[in-house]
Formats: C-alpha cells, structure tokens, sequence
C-alpha cells in the first residue's frame, strides 16, 4: 500500500503559505527513482518574511509569550511537541524512509530519538529558571554581581538529508527550549518530515512565528538566510565546502556559528578483540544509514595479526547485509539518498581502484535490484595515505582499510586526516583503549562500540569537521548569551574624584 506524501506550503508565522514565486521542487523516491510529490521551494523573499515573523515573536509584548517567559513555560510546548511526534510515529517514520531511502527500523528509531530530544530540552528549559540570576563572587563587599542567561536572539538553522527530522531536532529543541524564535531551512532532498513538524507545531498552539520552515535549495533559501542582517546565529550542520561558505558569510556581520561538519573517522581494531563482536560494530560504524553519516568510521585500522581473518569475518558477514527497498522487513541498507549522491559514491570507488586499492567486495549495485540508487556495502583494501579514498568523505556505504602493526603507528594513521569528528578503539585492553581515547584527535570517542549517540552527550569534532558543541547542557549554550548584572550596594560615595562641594 502506496504512502500517502502530505502536500505543504512553507510554515511562516503559523501559517502554511505558498512561496512567493510559487516554485516547487520534485520529491523523488531514492529506491525506485519516481517522483512521488514535491516541496514548495522558498528564496530570498520568503527568507525576508519568515525572519520577520521571528523577529515579531522574539520582541512582541517584551517576549513575554516566548523569548523573556519561564523555562518552564516553553518546556510545556516542548513536551506536547514530544508527545504528537510519538503519536505519529509510524507515519513518520514511513516518510523519512521513503525521502531519504533509510531502513524503516532506522527511521523508526530515528522519530524515537526525535521525540526524546524535545523530552530532553524540556528538561533543560525548565532548569535553566534555576540558574537564572546565578551569584558571582566578588573581592569586593561593596558590590554584588549576577549573571543572566538569555536567548541569542533569531536564529538560522540549517540541516542535511540523512537525519532529517533528528538533526533538525538537534537545533530546534535546544533553540525553542532557550527562548529564541527560528528559522529552519532543511535540506531540499529530504524534507517530507521537518514540514510536518510545522503541522505539529500548529496543532500544539505554538505561537506564531516561533519556529519557521523553509524548504528550497541551498543557494535560493539557504544563502540568503546565512547572511540575513537579522538573524543573530547560524547552526549548520552539513559539508566542510558549504560550512566554510557560511562561515565567510556570517563573518561579514561578526555573526555567530555553530559548524557540525564532514568526517573520516578511523576504527582502530586490535589483535585482542572477539573477531565477531568486532566485525559488526565496524560494519554498523560505516554502513549505518547506508553508510551516509558524518562520523562514519569508514578508515578500518586493523591490526596486521589478524588482518586476514578479521577480513573474511568482514566480507561473510557483508554478504548477510540485507539490501532491500527501505519498507521491506529486515531491510538494514537501503539507497543513497539521489541520483547525484549515486554517482559521486561510485566515482571514489572507481577512483579507488584506479589508484591500485582492491575492491575485496561491494562496489557495485546489487544484482536483484535494477531501480533505485542501491551500492552494496564496500569493503576497499590495499590503500594507500595518499589515495583518494582515505584522505576525503564518501558519504556512502564504502569502508576503506588499513593494517598497523604498533600503538605508535595506529595513532598516526588515526590522526592522518583533516577532520576530527570521531574516532572508535576497538580492545579488550582497557588501558589502552585510554591511551587510544587520549591520543585521538576528535571531538568523539567511542571504545568497543561505533556511532551511539544520546541527547544527554556532547556531540561536535575539530579540525575540518568544525566547532560547537551539540546536545546535552552544551546544545543549549548554542543559543544563549551570558549577561553580566553588577551591583554598586554601598551606602558611601565612590570617592574617585574630588567633590565640587
């Protein structure tokens, strides 16, 4: 049975209202490569009105709706947005599969996560009251200091196609639970989920003008909005190359960025380690999401011991992969999310080979499936530090291989990239899974383990994959300014210059 795609408008001031030049961009399946509706495509003009309807909401009555209201007051919003995302779970999570090509399971789990988030930032919005007016302690009797924390202002936020609901959850909860008003442009190829989440908004009483979302493309929507005079922040999360753009955008106007950026993250494997347990979590640490994640473990460092053998555990259990349209039950890989994502993934594995790596599996569309734009799981070996395939993101289901034979050397080939974002140790040695976890260059550790992540944990990395940090306490810091209040309480003049009298 076919699922119905809802047909939106742009979600401006609580409302649903066409784009000005009425444009529209297809919606295309990625598994069967049919167009099966479409988004209304924003540019500069609605970008204009949309950060005017957030300005409204941030200043109208003092912000006494919104912007200067209790913690506790917007964590009510918070919650009952919460509550509608996990009373439509289901048909959610059957749009986001259907839009990005992610297993069903995944997508699932995903709008579970999505719903925790606002739970979470809750939470957080209602603690913040507490620590409003904190005390500063003074060397000086004669003056008493607080500090207090308030929202940023507008805010853009900016979110990619592989998460679409969670990562704008990401910046959305954390932003609304601070008390600023936003404008959300998600990406144009997966966005069915973040329109629905203005319909949540509407159904909750929002009020108007809190949250907007902008769909259209990138240069049209999400260029005039990075450099919007109004809006106080950019968050981004998406590509190195169209962060550093946003970046010189922002700069123009001394704004503020938040940059959650690529990845090539290394698994490190040592010779201690149970072959299977091993095996899947380096599996699962690249080909999760169909391999589309900015923290992919995608660079595999195994130790040269049992290079051979953890190798063939490898391949038998890439040969268990199911590889199915996104619906299908036990489907655990599905399409690249476009026709264009398609092509530059099989271009680095042509390159790769190329280049003299061997393709120990993968690297082709599977044979049953003649729609759709499937690439079966990759497994690359024989690479070398200089070739493609280690040195730049894939964005795809493709792992590339390393051995080492010392401590010294893993931690140099782990460190040998541009990005930061993550890095897996994988050891029954807990010493030196320490060791690993202080020598890594990354804003992320996992050991025994690949790719969890929890709203209560920062996220973020360094180097290339950029600056901030994401959830917990330190997602909310995104959105706040730190005011400092001093007190002069003495009953005596201050005596610094001579009295005329």
């Amino acid at each position: 049975m076919a699922v119905p795609i809802p047909s939106r408008q742009l979600f401006i001031d609580g409302e649903w209202r066409e784009p000005i030049n009425k444009n529209r961009i297809p919606i295309i399946n990625p598994a069967s490569e049919e167009t099966i509706g479409d988004i209304p495509a924003a540019t500069a003009q609605d970008v204009n009105i949309a950060v005017e309807a957030a300005r409204k909401a941030f200043f109208k009555d003092g912000g006494i709706n919104w912007s200067s209201a209790t913690g506790a007051h917007r964590a009510k919003y918070l919650r009952a947005i919460a509550a509608k995302i996990t009373e439509r779970k289901s048909e959610l999570a059957k749009l986001e599969a259907i839009d990005c090509g992610k297993p069903l399971e995944e997508a699932a789990w995903d709008i579970d996560d999505v719903a925790g988030c606002f739970d979470y930032y809750a939470d957080i919005a209602e603690a913040l009251d507490s620590k409003q007016k904190t005390p500063i302690s003074l060397p000086m009797e004669a003056f008493k200091c607080h500090v207090l924390r308030e929202p940023i202002g507008v805010v853009g936020l900016i979110t990619p196609w592989n998460y679409p609901m969670l990562m704008a959850t990401w910046k959305v909860a954390p932003a609304l639970a601070a008390g600023c008003t936003a404008i959300l442009k998600p990406s144009e190829l997966a966005s069915i989920t973040c329109l629905e989440l203005g319909e949540v908004c509407r159904e909750v009483g929002l009020p108007p003008g809190v949250l907007n979302i902008l769909t259209g493309l990138g240069p049209e929507a999400g260029a005039p909005l990075a450099s919007h005079p109004h809006v106080d922040k950019i968050a981004f999360t998406g590509s190195s190359a169209t962060g550093s753009k946003i970046m010189t955008a922002a700069a123009q106007l001394v704004k503020p960025v938040t940059l959650e950026l690529g990845g090539k993250s290394p698994i490190v494997v040592f010779e201690d380690v149970d072959l299977d347990k091993a095996a899947e979590w380096t599996l699962f640490g690249c080909f999760w999401t169909n391999g589309q994640i900015c923290s992919a473990t995608s660079r595999l460092l195994v130790h040269e011991s049992i290079a051979e053998s953890f190798l063939k555990k490898l391949v038998k259990w890439c040969e268990n992969i199911k590889i199915s349209e996104p619906l299908e039950e036990g489907c655990r890989l599905g399409p690249i999310v476009s026709s264009g994502q398609y092509e530059k993934v099989m271009k680095f594995i042509s390159m790769a080979k190329n280049e003299g790596a061997t393709i120990l599996c993968g690297g082709a569309r599977p044979q049953h499936l003649e729609k759709g734009f499937f690439i079966e799981p990759t497994i690359i070996t024989d690479v070398k530090t200089s070739m493609q395939i280690w040195r730049e993101e894939v964005f795809g289901p493709v792992l590339c291989v390393k051995t080492f034979s010392t401590e010294e050397e893993a931690i140099e080939l782990a460190n040998d990239t541009h990005y930061g974002l993550g890095a897996a140790v994988l050891s029954q040695d807990l010493e030196r899974c320490e060791r690993m976890t202080k020598a890594f260059q990354a804003g992320i550790v996992w050991v025994n383990c690949s790719q969890p992540c929890f709203s209560q944990a920062p996220w973020g990395g360094k180097k290339r994959s950029g600056f901030g940090r994401e959830l917990g306490e330190w997602g909310l810091d995104n959105y706040l300014n730190v005011k400092q209040v001093t007190s002069y309480t003495s009953g005596e003049p201050w005596g610094w210059y001579k009295s005329p009298a």
